[in-house]
């Protein structure tokens, strides 16, 4: 990536130096579903007032334009203060209706510039800001084996993020960036972007929505990956993976875990819902990572499974702290990853997702069990599981301790960070419950796929808990 691009000009002035925790390398695909979740977020809110319009500053990469973004942005540019778009002159936005909208600008950028090379969106707007920064990998950045073959297979460095500093200080870049080819332009866009940060009175928009549509595009653009990349060998192998483990879905051995683990969770009163939230935030953050299909079902039903190991357990670790448990409820504490694992290696097609529950007591530091891994050396979507299931567990009451307020079991977590937890996995984690604390979402209680067993019994759940509150 060049020197003078958007994001490295960004990371020499952010205060940490250090980017947000969704930077990453992002395919094309990906990159449409985060600008299509952000772009919605506009045309839903356009009935506003027109003081709560967003500036947008776009660049597309290469000066790529399709017909369809075409359209879509003269449907943007009707609930916008003002759109600047950046691209190649040839690219066709000039001969299309939006480029000749009053509120549409244009910039023809020259073929040496490296922003012909980057995708770029921000919004800016009185009561809320949201970006998607990137810059295409050079020809050399792609190992031998991993040249794109198909449009879609397309790598990006990038960003994503709600953050209004960063993203205002980005905005300045960009529009500096744009002020050779139109200084009155960039005169102008700097003075609605000073209009909209000084606009006093706005409650914060409610952003739930957009975080929403971004874990379900996310997933939906994995899926259009696997599809569009059929051709491949590689894709065969998966997709015969996937197809077996959806099989076995149905299995009845399967469905015996499943209510084992179901079973598992009743005991608990204090955390009933253990299995389901477990699961679905690890879904949540493992989305979020942009993990692939098959690793997200497979984190899901890990999720699921994951406190199987304890079906055979003494009552008093449902209901005592671990510093309080005798030796039989230590050991089975201790070592319930461990008895899960053993329990599932019944069932040999699910040995990806064995392995994933015995290691989810594995740290970052290598002191874990029950193999003593260190680092990346555990599987990410093992390291997603364990930090998950101990912030769910704080959340919980648990024997004489009181359940934790979202942000002290973060604060819990993040003081294990680099320790017991993938320093990364924690900002992550951190991000969403800052996300959440702010009343922009909620945390999911239940993964996105449920097996049949656990809808059934979710929906008994929900009958009586609605008995119960009417008969009171």
């Amino acid at each position: 990536m060049r020197s003078d691009s958007t994001l490295n000009q960004l990371k020499a002035v952010l205060p940490t130096g250090q980017f947000p925790s969704s930077y990453g390398v992002y395919f094309k695909n990906t990159l449409v579903a985060l600008c299509h979740a952000l772009e919605d977020h506009i045309l839903q809110n356009c009935d506003n007032s027109e003081e709560q319009w967003p500036l947008v500053l776009v660049t597309f990469q290469q000066g790529k334009w399709y017909l369809q973004e075409a359209d879509r942005y003269f449907k943007l540019a009707q609930c916008s203060r003002h759109v600047a778009i950046a691209a190649v002159p040839d690219s066709g936005f000039a001969n299309h209706k939006t480029g000749r909208l009053n509120n549409v600008s244009l910039v023809n950028l020259t073929r040496d510039d490296s922003l012909v090379n980057e995708w770029n969106l921000l919004i800016l707007a009185p009561s809320y800001a949201a970006m998607v920064l990137c810059h295409e990998l050079s020809d050399d950045e792609y190992r031998a084996d991993s040249q794109p073959k198909v449009d879609t297979e397309r790598k990006f460095y990038g960003l994503w993020t709600f953050d209004k500093a960063s993203i205002e200080t980005a905005a300045t870049i960009l529009i500096e960036r744009m002020r050779p080819y139109n200084p009155s332009l960039a005169d102008q866009l700097i003075q609605q972007h000073q209009q909209i940060s000084i606009t006093q009175g706005l409650a914060p928009a409610d952003l739930s929505g957009v975080v929403s549509r971004i874990v379900t595009y996310l997933q939906s653009s994995q899926e259009q990956l696997v599809t569009v990349s059929r051709q491949t060998r590689g894709f065969w192998q998966l997709e015969g993976q996937a197809l077996r483990l959806n099989r076995n879905l149905r299995a009845n051995k399967l469905q015996a875990f499943l209510r084992m683990a179901r079973r598992v969770d009743e005991r608990d009163q204090a955390n009933p819902f253990a299995s389901l939230q477990v699961a679905a935030l690890a879904e949540t953050l493992g989305q979020l990572l942009d993990l692939p299909t098959l690793q997200l079902r497979r984190l899901r039903l890990a999720g699921l499974l994951f406190r199987i190991g304890l079906a055979e357990a003494p009552s008093a670790v449902f209901t005592q702290l671990p510093s309080e448990l005798d030796n039989s409820g230590i050991v089975s504490w201790r070592e319930r990853a461990t008895f899960g694992a053993q329990l599932l290696t019944a069932m040999p097609e699910l040995a990806p997702v064995t392995q994933i529950v015995s290691h989810q007591l594995e740290y970052w530091d290598g002191s874990g069990r029950p193999d003593g891994l260190k680092g990346e050396e555990i599987s990410i979507e093992a390291r997603i599981l364990g930090v998950v299931a101990y912030f769910q567990e704080l959340t919980q009451a648990r024997g004489d301790r009181s359940a934790l307020p979202l942000k002290d079991a973060c604060e819990k977590c993040q003081a294990l960070s680099g320790a017991r937890f993938d320093p990364a996995l924690v900002d992550s984690l951190g991000a969403l419950v800052r996300l959440t604390e702010a009343g922009l979402m909620q945390l999911p209680t239940q993964p996105s796929e449920l097996p049949t067993v656990w809808l059934e019994d979710s929906q008994i759940y929900q009958i009586h808990q609605t008995e119960s509150e009417v008969s009171r």
